[in-house]
């Protein structure tokens, strides 16, 4: 089942049960996949499924920290409620080793000694990752690896 239709199939399900924010959230869901659908004009491989999902999951965590920094958790609660329930739909992230070992064999077939080449372990740890860790945690990894 892919993840349009595992959250077409909840969507229903939270009708039913008169869940409105879950009904709202589900439904921006599937509007932005049928968005990148069109976009593609092509059915969404399961790794553009995981692309919308962390898409949407990151802009919850942006907004979440604009409105904390504005004061106003009211909204900042509702962005966190939302981000929940996306994360439910997400491949669990990698543990830090796991990354650390993603992280040392880049740099190992990338050749870097420096913080200087920083952007090439990116790339190739970033592409052994595929969507299964945030780029920010790789980068405080590759940084630290790297000593810079």
């Amino acid at each position: 089942m892919s993840y349009t239709e595992r959250i077409q199939t909840d969507l229903k399900q939270a009708m039913l049960k008169k869940e409105g924010d879950r009904v709202r959230t589900l439904r921006m869901l599937i509007a932005k996949l049928r968005e990148k659908k069109i976009e593609l004009i092509r059915d969404l491989t399961e790794t553009d499924e995981i692309a919308v999902l962390k898409k949407a999951a990151k802009e919850r965590q942006d907004s979440i920290r604009t409105y904390r920094a504005a004061g106003r958790e009211d909204l900042a609660a509702a962005e966190e409620t939302e981000l929940a329930l996306i994360e439910t739909y997400l491949p669990a992230e990698l543990s830090d080793a796991a990354l650390t070992d993603i992280v040392k064999t880049a740099i190992a077939e990338s050749g870097a000694a420096s913080p200087a080449d920083m952007g090439k372990v990116m790339g190739t740890a970033m592409k052994a990752v595929a969507g299964k860790a945030d780029g920010r945690r790789v980068q405080a990894i590759v940084k630290k690896l790297l000593g810079a």
